[in-house]
């Protein structure tokens, strides 16, 4: 059953609700559009390549491409399609409350990510999990874990890397996890929604039926300079 709180949500993507630009316009990318620097790490799990999941996701992502409003969106490109396990850091993040504790927040990336692979040598990798598409929004999937049990290890697997890299994030026990098709470059007019809305509804249902469990790679360490490419590092499985 899809979450009703999920799609309802819509609204806030309307121009008449926003005043100000969306979050990430002029750091991640910019209206040219384009991509822009921002070097971190992460922890994802890939959508396997090949996969019905994957051929599932593309036809998804290019509905979302054929509505009104899509130049209102810039896309990933669909070899990093991902769901994100875990946070790492980032170059405009360097706050405390996301940043390792005790380590000095002017640290360069590069530095930050080969401690942070230092610190996964000890790493017990938490069990396996499965993950079923929730909603759709404008930017891409809601997902969540099928099961109780696949909570439960998606919550070991989080604790276990916030332990070893020494801070939580302020949304560590209810990170909304997902996989992003796009980023917003201007809030979509409020007469598109009602389309838009009936196309997300429509997309979450088909990949319910199509693909109930995701086909995920093993969750990996990666490093990025942008939202184009999330480079392995150590695959944590």
């Amino acid at each position: 059953m899809l979450d009703i709180s999920v799609t309802a949500a819509l609204a806030a993507y309307g121009a008449s609700r926003n005043s100000s630009p969306p979050a990430h316009l002029g750091t991640r990318y910019d209206s040219s559009p384009r991509f822009l620097p921002e070097p971190g790490n992460t922890v994802v799990c890939h959508v396997a390549p090949g996969s019905e999941t994957e051929t599932a996701l593309i036809a998804a992502r290019d509905r979302y491409l054929t509505m009104p409003g899509a130049d209102r969106l810039i896309f990933t490109p669909v070899p990093s399609l991902h769901m994100t396990l875990f946070q790492g850091i980032i170059e405009y993040r360097r706050d405390p409350a996301y940043w390792p504790a005790g380590v000095p927040l002017d640290t360069p990336i590069d530095e930050m990510t080969a401690m942070m692979g230092e610190r996964l040598a000890a790493f017990q990798p938490g069990p396996p999990f499965r993950m079923t598409v929730l909603g759709a929004r404008p930017t891409g999937l809601v997902v969540r874990p099928v099961g109780e049990a696949d909570r439960k290890a998606l919550r070991l697997w989080r604790d276990g890397l916030a332990d070893a890299w020494g801070y939580r994030h302020p949304d560590h026990d209810d990170y909304v996890f997902h996989i992003t098709f796009a980023y917003l470059l201007d809030w979509l007019p409020d007469s598109r929604l009602p389309a838009w809305q009936t196309m997300l509804d429509g997309v979450a249902s088909e990949l319910n039926a199509r693909v109930p469990v995701l086909e995920l790679q093993p969750p990996a360490f990666c490093s990025f300079a942008d939202m184009n490419h999330f480079e392995k590092l150590r695959v944590l499985a």
